[in-house]
Order: structure tokens, then sequence, then C-alpha cells
């Protein structure tokens, strides 16, 4: 009784073997043949073909490295300014002469941090978004971002990049200024120029509009910039305008921001529930963390540069708060992100749980701000 059985299961994995093996011929065929003529050509075709194709390979293997080690990664970065120790804010006067020809003042931290995320983005690591293997995409014809594979890293710069330029703003627009002035500081103002060029310009060349170089060549040069202002600021040869008004401004573009990103989080949460198949919820995901890495040692450098403010308005513990749920956010590190339903118990939603942490932290801000603004 049993013999009709075996042979019927005897011929389904026969059949099953053969077409797994013409699959495997049929895919294998093309490399097969190329195989073939490349060995009956000529030792200078072979050695030609031979070169361009290790060149390829190298090209693939950089480009695989410096997407996926991240260099400098450290979600306590902001503990290596010891900024509590500092105790002054950003152009206070700490120091003079007797004749008072040479005076010394306090630099901004919001400057040297903006100036050192950027020089994380484009120095200690390649600017992902501008390599030519990312610009050309999966086979030639996938973004990268529309993929599972090779994006995270893009997206974290981009999010720091956000909050880079919004942090730029700031500076030209209020900072770096006496309010009620029209003088705008050149040197922030040719960082604010640079750091908001466009993300993904990659080639040397001419163009109808003149000549154009790499992104990172634009943000290097932010990050001279802004080390020229802070230098300046240190002599007091330069103004950062450390009032309540300037603040309340600052943390009101902060959790603007925040909230754009909360949103964009909410809207691919509630449309897509593919759980680990959702290849754009790394992008929101990343980019988010990107923002809040970079925000939470900007956060920590604003509570340096306004101290005084601070001191007066008795925000300190309500601002130790918000700086440690900023980094409480940061431990939000999925090996794979997921972005299931919400009530679902296979697939989490990591979408949901950073839009929580951004919205929590954007709620702290807007008590300091109105706080501050009583």
């Amino acid at each position: 009784m049993l013999d009709p059985i075996v042979e019927f299961f005897t011929r389904v994995f026969h059949w099953i073997g053969r077409g797994i093996g013409l699959v495997i011929a049929w895919t294998l065929w093309p490399f097969m043949a190329a195989g073939r003529w490349y060995t009956r050509r000529g030792w200078i075709i072979r050695g030609s073909i031979g070169l361009v194709l290790l060149a390829i390979v190298g090209f693939y293997g950089y480009f695989f490295w410096q997407t996926q080690v991240w260099t400098g990664f450290n979600p306590d970065y902001v503990a290596e300014y010891n900024l509590d120790a500092r105790g002054v804010s950003a152009g206070e006067q700490t120091a003079a002469t007797q004749g008072g020809e040479t005076r010394t003042c306090g630099r901004s931290a919001i400057v040297d941090v903006t100036a050192d995320l950027t020089d994380f983005n484009v120095n200690e690591n390649a600017w992902i978004s501008s390599m030519l293997l990312y610009k050309l995409g999966f086979f030639f014809v996938l973004d990268w971002d529309d993929t599972p594979f090779f994006d995270n890293k893009a997206s974290f710069q981009r999010g720091i990049n956000q909050a880079v330029r919004r942090s730029a703003i700031e500076l030209v627009d209020a900072l770096g200024r006496v309010r009620g002035t029209s003088q705008i500081d050149r040197d922030l103002q040719n960082a604010r120029g640079a750091l908001t060029f466009d993300e993904e310009t990659w080639y040397f060349g001419l163009s109808p509009f003149g000549p154009k170089t790499p992104t990172p060549s634009f943000y290097r040069s932010a990050i001279r910039d802004l080390r020229s202002f802070n230098g300046r600021l240190e002599t007091c040869e330069a103004v950062f305008d450390a009032r309540a008004d300037n603040l309340i401004q600052y943390l009101d573009r902060i959790a603007s921001d925040l909230g754009s990103t909360s949103d964009l989080l909410r809207q691919r949460s509630e449309s897509y529930n593919s759980g680990w198949f959702d290849t754009r919820a790394d992008d929101r995901f990343w980019f988010a963390y990107g923002q809040l890495y970079a925000y939470y040692g900007l956060l920590k450098a604003a509570g340096a540069d306004f101290e005084d403010v601070i001191k007066q308005r008795s925000l300190g513990s309500l601002w130790d708060t918000t700086e440690e749920q900023f980094r409480a956010a940061l431990n939000v590190q999925p090996f794979i992100i997921s972005n299931g339903r919400e009530d679902g118990w296979i697939m989490p939603t990591h979408l949901a749980t950073m839009g929580f942490y951004i919205l929590r932290v954007r709620s702290n801000l807007v008590e300091l701000r109105l706080v501050l603004d009583r």
C-alpha cells in the first residue's frame, strides 16, 4: 500500500529537482557563454576586460564599505564637549587686558556642533547621497532609496544635514547679529549658502549656469566659514546675541522641523503596513534618527550658549529633562526597520515608536518655549 505513495512523492521530488536545475542552468548560461567567449580572446582583450571588471568590483567594494561602516557614530558624542563645565554664554566677554585692547569672549557651542556634525558627514564619512554609484541606483534602473539596501546611512546623513541647515539659517537671521540691525555676518552667510546646496550633486563639469562641484566641497567650505566665525567671536570681533527671544525662536524652529518629520512618519505608518517588507520605512526612520542625533547635540550646545538665560528663567531641570528624552530616543536602533500595524504581534512598528519619541521631545520643547515667553 505504501509503494504507490512512495513512488508518487519520488516522482514529485524528481520533477522539482529537474525544475530547479533548469532554472539554475538558464540563470548561469549567460555567464558560462561569456566565460567561453573570454577564454578564446587574445591576452590584450582579456587583460583589458579583466582590468575593467577589477575596477568595477573595487568600485562596488568601496561603495559597500562606505555605506555600511559608520565612522565616528556615537549617541553620546555631546559628552566630549564637556559643556556643563564651560560656565560662560556665547559672546560673553571673559577677559581683557589692562588697556582694553585685547579681549576674549565665549565661543558659540551651536556653531562648534554645527561644524563638527558637518565634518562628521563629509570628512569622517563619505557623503553617500552624491556618490556616483548611489546616483546610478540599483542596476541603473531603481533608486537606492526605493530598495532596502545601502540607503540607511544616506538617510541618516540627510537627517543630520536638515538640522544643521536649520541651525545655519537661525545663526544668520537672528543669533549671529544684533536684533534690529541689517548687518549680516559674512562667514555665517557663506556657511548658510554652502549648507543649503543640493545634496546630490556629484560631478565636476560645466553647465549653462557655470561650473559645478560635488556637494561635499560646499559643505567643507561651510565648516571653514563656521570655524572662522567662532574664531572671530572668541576675539570679540563677531556677535552672538544670546537673548531670550532668540532662544525662543530657535526652539520654535526645532519644534517645527521635528513636527514635519513626525507627520512624515505618521503618513508612512498609516498608509503602509508591510512590516519588514516596506522598502521606504528605513529611509523615514533613519532620517528622523539623524535629526534627533543632531538636535541632541545642538540643544545641549544651546544650553551652553544661553546659559545666563536658562539660569534667569530657572529652566535647568526642564532643560535637562528634554536633553534626556533626546538621548533616550537614540537608544532605538533596530537591526531591521519594520513598518507593521500598531496592533500587530509579529512585525513591530518602528516608525510609530520613533514618532512617539519625536512627539515627546517636541512637547518638551514647546513647554520650554512657554516658560521662556512668560
